[in-house]
This record gives C-alpha cells, structure tokens and sequence, in this order.
C-alpha cells in the first residue's frame, strides 16, 4: 500500500515531532525533508558548493551529527531558496514517498509542491513568540549558548525566507488541516494529528 501523509509548517511549530508520533503510530515511514537541507547547509558551511552536494546526497548524510544547529538551521534556510538545489532533492522526496507501506513526509511545501496529491495534508504552526521559547529551550539543553532575542530573530527571518521565496513559498494547502499548537501540549496536538489522519484514511 502506498498511503502519503504531508505534513507542513514553520520552524518550530512542533511538525517534527508530530510527524515522527504520526508516523509510528500507524507504522509508516518518516522523512523530515528538513535534513536534506541541513545536510547540503552544513557542507556548505564547509565550502563546499550547494549544487553538487545536493547531487551527490546520500541517505547517510542525513545521519551527520551537528545538523540542529541554529546555524546550520540559517544554511539550510539559505540554500533552501536556491531552485536548482530544490529540483534536485525533489525526486528523491517523492521516491521516498511512495514506499510500500505508506510514509510521512514534513518539510515547508511538501503538500504544496512535493506531493500536491497526498491523501492527507497537515499544516502545523504556532506564534512566533512560542516557537522562539521553544527553539531556545532546546538549543540551551543541548548546550549551545545564544539568546532568546537572537532566536526569535533568526525564526522570524526564516519565516520571511519560507514564505516569500519564488519558488516552492510556505503556504497552506488548500486541502491541508491547519493545527495550531500554541496553546495545545504536544499530547494534544499528536491526538489532533492521528485524528485527521485516521478521517483521511477512513473517506
């Protein structure tokens, strides 16, 4: 069976974690589309052109250590406006999406312009206030050294990248049901998540 669920929305809204619950629950696979940028992002940190590292991607590159970083997190957002890096890490978003068995995808246009045709589409977001706190909880206990201020700057930036960025914008699908999780425990907005997920597969 071959059963696509998109799941968008900003950074830090909390889609990844969603997505990875929503995908366990019904035992599909899982792609946060998010690491294949941070993955082209860190090696271009490293000097490395944007174009042939994302030619030349492999599965185990999404496995590096250092790829939450806040500033591979910028890098990823950088070369994530680029539309020749996108079209080549399209095709292999969409192989991965039609696997025996089902999977999630979550990234920014995945039921946009990725799999505009998957069963079930989800928007995740919340204010921008709350998913700055939350970035900056997890950068602290992860042990890197920054400032809210300077969090809430770089998701506020990276919002305006996503959204107006010529090609491939982060915008709700049409379709997609919209889960704001600004006032909702991670609890309640997976139970929201496998809610609509579990009506998209039963119409």
């Amino acid at each position: 069976m071959s059963f696509t669920i998109a799941i968008d929305g900003p950074a830090a809204a909390g889609k990844g974690t969603i997505s990875k619950a929503v995908a366990a629950h019904f035992m599909m696979a899982h792609l946060d589309t998010g690491l294949l940028y941070r993955a082209v992002g860190a090696q271009v940190i490293a000097g490395s052109d944007p174009l042939k590292v994302a030619q030349s991607l492999q599965a185990e590159d999404l496995q590096r250590p250092g790829l939450r970083t806040a500033e591979v997190a910028q890098a990823a957002s950088q070369v994530a406006v680029m539309a020749d890096v996108r079209a080549e890490l399209l095709e292999f978003q969409r192989r991965f999406a039609r696997r025996d068995g089902g999977a999630v995808l979550d990234g920014r246009d995945i039921g946009t312009v990725i799999l505009p045709d998957a069963e079930v589409k989800l928007f995740v977001t919340a204010d921008a206030t709350i998913r700055a706190q939350r970035r900056y909880k997890e950068l602290l206990e992860g042990g890197f050294t920054t400032s809210f201020e300077q969090v809430l700057s770089d998701v506020l930036a990276r919002d305006t990248r996503d959204r107006g960025r010529a090609t491939a914008p982060m915008v709700v699908a049409a379709d997609a049901v919209v889960i704001d999780t600004s006032d909702m425990s991670m609890e309640t907005a997976i139970a929201a998540a496998i809610s609509a997920v579990q009506k998209g597969i039963s119409s």
